[in-house]
């Protein structure tokens, strides 16, 4: 019997020494991955964008892989296993990433290498901070230089952006070539320096700024407009569908399963969105029926569009709104959560640089470690295309209860969660809870009116077209008329937000569908949650197992939800 004994502690122990083990390799993975070295951030402080650094990332995510594929995941903790996974399609991502070129393509119909800059443009708090700036003002050139290597790579084998969606690109490159150096955007920072910046350093710091404005930043975009006229527009191809390009077939296929985190193909997600487009149609349908309003559906959305009451004078005005709609959103988050995070967001402008080619809003984070707010940006070039009654949805995706309040706590959250979790973001987790949150914000009493409402059902409708519009275009062959058709029928959205938003469905693939896949899954695990436990949900549980660990695929996601499910019924 003690022999027994003893066999069978040494084989406990060996099992515990070979998790310890896994453990162990696991975590020095994670290490080496976080520890790795893209490039020297001082010789290139906007980054390094050359060929030999993308081969370099290549060959050291192909080690990280061959070391994840040897350990089990099966003597990981919980957070570990999480962590694995996640790492595990991180990797696969970056791999794919290489072998599809994406480098070649650093261009959006909204942005692109060049107008990502301008996320740099701060003020400036102290002396060390207006040098950090002036570096990266510095880089610009060497930058742009890269940048066009690749981009003519690109175009050379194929990879490009269709000519399409270049209409007023012009825009994004010629305001930054100005005759005068204090009107450049560049040189904003610069204007009003604080005070605990002594006057000669400030005369110093302000004579760099203007030599390095003159010499360094307008000539480079006045190279790049010449690349984009000359060697670019004349040059890029004139079919709209990622099909057309090299393995642009596969590569569709590739991003549906990266931004869905699901095995779904382009047709079952097309069917999906044409039977949410008949569901949301007839709830906007009861609305319209319940407002008296003489007229179909298509008169009503063309009340909406051109009724001066539906839209701001001012964008100050358009501004004041926005904040009081945060505001009440933010009063409402206890009853529905029960972390919040400690960092607060403001609600600005999106700046005039960026804005006639840019979205209707946008959530702009800040790190943990700054001292600056994080912002919910506005758009509030051309009014008559903002529509009042889509601001309190658009609010409650980029603010709260939507971006901020998710990436945010993800900073600040479970210190056990790796550094690279922290930094992860899936569309189909952040824009899926967006939108989720667009209709929490109905629980919360946000829409005051049968017009916000349908506001809020013209943003899932708007969702719910991607599905149907996206797959149109890179799978079915749809045209830009077709799709800008769709959406003019049955959405709300002006028609300068439909041909902004069909624009980058045509340039950023896949991506669109992220957010209603994402959406219908948090639904879904809700509905199932509150039927299964009965009274034993509690809303404020619900939403802290979908934020505490992060950002997760939606597979993981679903397996937190079930184990959350379990516990509360073994209670």
């Amino acid at each position: 019997m003690k022999h027994i004994f003893y066999i069978l502690l040494n084989f406990y122990s060996l099992i515990i020494f070979c998790q310890n083990d896994i453990k162990t390799d696991f975590n020095k993975i994670i290490e080496e991955y976080e520890s790795f070295e893209h490039y020297n951030k001082n010789d290139f402080p906007l980054g390094d964008f050359s060929e030999s650094r993308f081969k370099k990332e290549y060959e050291f995510y192909s080690k990280i892989q061959d070391k994840l594929s040897s350990i089990s995941s099966s003597g990981l903790s919980e957070n570990e296993k999480i962590s694995y996974h996640l790492l595990v399609f991180i990797i696969e991502n970056e791999i794919n990433n290489y072998k599809f070129n994406i480098r070649y393509n650093p261009i959006l119909s909204d942005s692109g290498f060049h107008n990502s800059i301008i996320y740099n443009v701060r003020d400036l708090v102290n002396e060390k901070d207006a040098i950090r700036y002036l570096e990266l003002l510095k880089a610009i050139p060497l930058y742009v230089e890269q940048n066009i290597v690749l981009i003519q790579k690109g175009i050379d084998i194929g990879i490009s952006q269709p000519k399409i969606i270049f209409k007023s690109y012009e825009s994004t490159y010629e305001q930054h070539i100005t005759k005068d150096y204090k009107k450049n955007y560049y040189y904003t920072p610069f204007i009003n320096l604080p005070e605990n910046i002594k006057k000669p350093l400030k005369d110093s710091l302000i004579l760099k700024a203007q030599k390095t404005i003159t010499k360094s930043v307008i000539p480079s975009f006045k190279k790049i407009k010449s690349f984009f006229e000359k060697n670019y527009y004349p040059f890029t191809r004139n079919h709209i569908s990622i099909a057309s390009t090299p393995n642009g077939a596969e590569y569709y296929k590739n991003r549906i399963k990266f931004y869905t985190t699901l095995d779904l193909t382009a047709e079952e997600i097309h069917q999906i969105g044409l039977g949410e487009v008949c569901k949301i149609r007839n709830e906007m349908k009861q609305i319209i029926k319940s407002l008296n309003f003489k007229g179909d559906f298509e008169d009503f959305i063309n009340y909406l569009r051109t009724d001066e009451k539906f839209y701001a004078k001012t964008p100050r005005e358009l501004l004041m709104i926005a904040r009081d709609i945060s505001k009440r959103l933010d009063e409402k988050l206890p009853e529905f959560f029960k972390t919040l995070p400690r960092k607060p967001y403001g609600v600005a402008a999106v700046p005039d640089a960026i804005a006639p080619k840019y979205t209707g809003g946008r959530y702009i984070p800040a790190s943990g470690k700054s001292r600056v707010s994080a912002y919910y940006w506005v758009n509030t070039y051309d009014l008559n295309s903002r529509p009042l009654y889509t601001l309190p949805a658009l609010s409650a995706h980029e603010a709260v209860p939507g971006h901020h309040l998710q990436i945010a706590l993800n900073e600040e959250g479970d210190k056990n969660i790796p550094a690279f979790r922290k930094n992860f973001y899936l569309s189909a987790y952040g824009e899926g809870w967006g939108l989720y949150a667009e209709s929490l914000a109905d629980e919360m009493g946000v829409y005051t009116t049968p017009y916000e409402k349908f506001g809020q059902l013209t943003y899932s409708m708007w969702r719910a077209c991607r599905l149907v519009v996206d797959t149109g275009i890179h799978a079915f062959g749809w045209s830009k008329e077709k799709a800008v058709d769709y959406m003019s029928k049955n959405t709300a959205l002006s028609f300068h937000e439909i041909n902004t938003e069909i624009d980058r469905y045509i340039s950023w693939p896949g991506q669109a569908l992220s957010y209603k896949i994402g959406e219908l899954k948090i639904k879904e695990l809700r509905s199932k949650s509150k039927k299964l436990l009965a009274e034993k949900f509690d809303i404020h549980d619900f939403h802290e197992v979908i934020l505490e660990n992060g950002t997760l695929t939606l597979p993981l996601l679903e397996s937190q939800v079930n184990k959350y499910i379990y516990q509360k019924l073994s209670n």
